[in-house]
């Protein structure tokens, strides 16, 4: 009797077709966000090719090409010309995200376009925040996020992503923007793993670091608390960063609550296989599947990765 359901599990597992019918976690691109770097002058990335900097007309351009495969949102990131000590590029009218989502937004209707609402790739000390006697303040620093958020939405962003972990942020944007998508970078972590985003966006401190703001790596109980506090204040999605790291993470989310939940698979999980790839360790497009399909079967809903365009042009 025990040995019939094991020889019928092994005949769906050989069975092509079958197999793909009967698969539990699926992995499609209305599954994927695209980030994208927006800055006045290009930064190619031939090492790791989604992570280049993008001039607005450059921009446009990979976007048509992003939405001829099948993509279906991306999430920008701006690099100002000039940085201060507010930030205020990232919430100036003819800053460089708003002046891309004004070229974007007429061309293409279809696509969902996200804006990470954070200070640091605006500040000159490279922080999530302002500083007051050196040290991050949290209220300080609400206003300037709740009023980046407003300018990207004014200029055509379909939803704001809010990625700096200071306490109350979500409910200082929901009360600007009512009516406004927000997804919150609920549970970030401070990761070993962002360091490449921090060379493209130039957002590394320049002093410091950011444990006292975003998460330690030892803490899920944490991770349910702050996404409980951003559902709380009005959050419409929450967000977990990094993903493969903390899957564990993801999947506790997933379980606690029922909103939309997203996962940041990030540069350093993105740039890890593509050394491993070039190295001739392991075959990158199978790996690249297997990751962002483990992310999927975590329980996550979307998953952010610079894996979104190869893996639609793998596919087409």
């Amino acid at each position: 009797m025990s040995s019939f359901p094991v020889t019928r599990l092994r005949r769906l597992r050989r069975t092509g077709a079958l197999r793909d019918l009967v698969r539990e976690t699926s992995l499609s691109l209305d599954d994927l966000v695209m980030p994208l770097f927006v800055a006045p002058e290009a930064l190619p990335n031939e090492r790791l090719p989604g992570l280049v900097r993008h001039t607005v007309d450059s921009l446009v351009r990979e976007c048509d090409e992003l939405v001829s495969l099948g993509i279906t949102a991306v999430l920008l990131f701006g690099i100002p010309e000039e940085k201060d000590e507010e930030g205020s590029g990232a919430w100036v009218e003819d800053g460089i995200v708003q002046q891309a989502l004004r070229e974007l937004r007429p061309r293409f209707p279809e696509l969902l376009l996200l804006t990470d609402v954070c200070l640091c790739e605006y500040t000159s000390h490279g922080h999530c925040g302002v500083l007051v006697d050196g040290e991050v303040d949290n209220d300080a620093s609400l206003d300037l996020i709740a009023r980046t958020a407003v300018s990207h939405v004014e200029a055509g962003a379909d939803a704001v992503c809010p990625s700096d972990m200071m306490d109350g942020r979500v409910a200082a944007i929901r009360e600007q923007l009512p009516q406004a998508p927000v997804i919150a970078y609920s549970a970030k972590y401070a990761s070993a793993f962002y360091g490449p985003f921090r060379d493209v966006a130039g957002s590394a401190p320049s002093h410091g670091d950011r444990r006292g703001y975003q998460m330690d790596p030892g803490n899920v109980r944490e991770a349910l608390r702050e996404c409980e506090l951003d559902v709380a204040e009005g959050a419409d999605m929450i967000m977990v960063k990094p993903a493969l790291p903390y899957l564990d993470v993801v999947r506790a989310v997933r379980d606690r609550f029922d909103l939309p939940l997203g996962a940041y698979n990030v540069s350093g999980e993105y740039a890890m296989v593509k050394a491993a790839a070039a190295a001739g360790d392991l075959d990158e497009r199978a790996a690249a599947v297997e990751t962002l399909t483990s992310i999927r079967r975590a329980g996550a809903d979307i998953v952010f990765t610079y894996w979104a365009k190869e893996l639609a042009q793998w596919r087409s």
